[in-house]
């Protein structure tokens, strides 16, 4: 799919729910206001009708947020049923997910690093649509964008430590992590985020994996793996297209 500055991402299955993009390089996404004003009008929104959150790796939910970033509050999930809003998540490795309910009434856009898979972020936005909108996660259809796979993901014995403490089941863990030498891991955050929606009763056929490397595809994606503090960012924006009254 092309849009005005070069390639995105669409979903198909999510397509048919909700208006929705993941970018790839062809911007940065820092605070350079004309992309973020491009990125906005691809949406079919105003810049400040794009509305972002300051991303702290937690599992915080916000209703909408603020396009400034003195308005911007601290959350790794958004959650919308105004479509008259396009709602982001900025991404450079983590996983990006984008939530719909089938007929568009309600969206999600959620930024999972390996710290909110902890704190099951992926979970929170359904639940999140649930209580708010009423959504019933077996109605959602969601999209994982481009994230730095299992291939490439080298991790601490600290990490999984994290997910052991926080409760996470050992069947999960043996799903997710890929013991190597010296007391190293490889994650598969993706996979992590495909179970935990999984577990909320969203059924696997609808949840839909780009399988695309961030690091693996450096000259197409951002990635922090590869480039550090230099590295750029990736969004995913989604859109309602209807709205609902919250419950």
């Amino acid at each position: 799919m092309q849009a005005p500055w070069g390639a995105v991402l669409e979903c198909r299955p999510l397509a048919a729910a909700a208006d929705h993009f993941f970018t790839a390089a062809d911007l940065t996404l820092r605070d350079d206001i004309e992309e973020w004003r491009q990125v906005a009008g691809h949406a079919g929104v105003a810049a400040d009708d794009l509305l972002l959150m300051h991303q702290v790796h937690g599992a915080a939910v916000a209703e909408g947020a603020g396009r400034r970033p003195a308005n911007r509050p601290e959350a790794d999930i958004l959650i919308s049923a105004d479509p008259d809003v396009a709602i982001a998540v900025r991404v450079a490795d983590c996983v990006p997910i984008l939530l719909a309910e089938e007929t568009g009434r309600a969206v999600s856009a959620v930024h999972a690093g390996w710290r909110g898979l902890v704190q099951r972020a992926p979970i929170a936005a359904v639940d999140a649509l649930r209580d708010r909108y009423g959504v019933r996660p077996e109605r959602l259809i969601a999209a994982l964008g481009p994230a730095i796979g299992q291939c490439c993901y080298e991790v601490g014995a600290e990490v999984r430590q994290a997910f052991v403490d926080a409760g996470h089941h050992s069947s999960m863990l043996e799903r997710w992590f890929e013991a190597r030498a010296g007391g190293k891991f490889m994650l598969d955050t993706a996979l992590a985020a495909r179970d935990q929606l999984e577990g909320t009763g969203l059924p696997a056929t609808r949840i839909h994996d780009s399988g695309l490397c961030t690091m693996t595809h450096a000259g197409r994606f951002h990635s922090y793996r590869v480039a550090g503090p230099k590295a750029g960012r990736m969004a995913g924006v989604i859109r309602a297209r209807g709205g609902v009254r919250a419950v």
